[in-house]
């Protein structure tokens, strides 16, 4: 090996004495030469050359999807895992792009799918975590934290209230619990139900599901039951919830709906039962109540599943379509009117509705979302 270049680095020392004395000190030129090449920013060139590099090693890593179904389960894949491997500032910062209403009391966000509210076992990331990041984006960096008013679940998409001080979010909280707020919900469901609009009225407890995956669900638990045509009261268990849904079908086909949903009390995951337990009607997406017995990915119809663009083998990446709509809070504090909250669909849930050949009511401003051609609807 070549022993390396040293260069010559001349000092005058100044003496005591006549005349003055000089030091040589040696210094690797290679370290020299790259400590400088290391200060100097990239140039435009070498800058276009490395962006380039990352984009082929990006592409190799993904490659292209040339079968329609093979790209059908890649965009739902990367729909559903997309905000579980983000920074909480990222997460802040999208959701600060979704405000739905903002004033000196409240901070509205149409809440994104998969994201859970609260942390738990397993949950890297959630709202809660990033509450105090999302006021400082908001309201600057002296900002106090926002506070949770209510809760969606993970899945579920749309409105969400949050207040920007404690007194606040507990006046929202008793509007939540006296059943003052109006809620509305939408959800594409398989199968109709009949009639066409009702009132489920059906209790609702906690079971543990035997099996070969024991697990816990929630389920009905009526009143009445019918006996030899007769309805007869039955003793109903003291943990049971009641637990009461309106609905009506805004559209339908053969197999699938459109539903708007009015849940007037509160229980966990009310409409997911009241919709696949009481009409027959699971919610598309709900692997969870779809079947009573077993935790599979939910069974769909060759024709729906054709569709979808999906085989039955590729469903369980199919998210659950429950999208929180609207939101009516009544006067609170300073306001003296009620606040009417409308979070616009998911792009997954109008590419849905779309494959399904469901319409949206003709004065709603979600018609038009329809018509727009995504790259990424998913």
């Amino acid at each position: 090996m070549a022993a390396p270049s040293w260069g010559v680095l001349r000092l005058r020392v100044r003496g005591s004495g006549r005349g003055g004395g000089s030091l040589l000190c040696l210094v690797p030129k290679p370290f020299c030469t790259a400590a400088a090449a290391a200060s100097k920013p990239l140039d435009a060139q070498r800058a276009e050359k490395l962006r380039a590099q990352k984009q082929e090693q990006k592409a190799k890593k993904e490659p292209e999807l040339k079968n329609p179904v093979q790209r059908r389960v890649h965009e739902l894949v990367r729909f559903t895992q997309q905000l579980q491997r983000v920074h909480p500032n990222v997460l802040a910062k999208a959701l600060s792009r979704g405000i739905v209403h903002q004033d000196k009391d409240l901070v509205v966000i149409n809440k994104p799918y998969g994201l859970p509210v609260h942390g738990g076992p397993g949950v890297q990331l959630c709202i809660s975590d990033v509450l105090p990041i999302l006021a400082k984006v908001l309201h600057g960096h002296k900002a106090e934290p926002l506070h949770l008013c209510h809760r969606l679940d993970k899945e579920t998409t749309g409105v969400m209230v949050l207040a920007r001080d404690k007194e606040v979010a507990h006046q929202v909280q008793e509007l939540f619990r006296t059943r003052q707020v109006v809620k509305k919900y939408w959800a594409i469901t398989v199968r109709v139900p009949v009639p066409s609009a009702g009132v489920v009225d059906i209790p609702i407890v906690e079971k543990e599901v035997q099996g070969q995956q024991q697990h816990h669900k929630m389920t009905l638990s009526p009143s009445y039951r019918m006996d030899n045509g007769k309805m007869v009261r039955m003793r109903t268990s003291r943990s049971a919830h009641v637990a009461v849904t309106q609905y009506q079908v805004l559209s339908s086909t053969v197999s699938s709906a459109l539903l708007e949903l009015h849940p007037v009390t509160g229980v966990k995951h009310q409409l997911r039962v009241h919709l696949s337990f009481g009409l027959d009607c699971p919610i598309l997406g709900d692997h969870k109540y779809s079947d009573w017995n077993k935790l599979a990915p939910q069974k769909l119809s060759a024709g729906t599943l054709r569709k979808l663009g999906l085989p039955q083998s590729k469903a369980r990446h199919l998210p659950l379509h429950l999208h929180a709509r609207q939101l009516v809070l009544p006067a609170l504090g300073s306001r003296n009117e009620e606040l009417s909250l409308v979070c616009r669909l998911p792009r997954y849930f109008v590419r849905s509705l779309s494959r399904l050949g469901l319409e949206l009511p003709s004065q709603d401003p979600d018609k038009q979302q329809r018509k727009l051609k995504c790259i990424f609807c998913y």
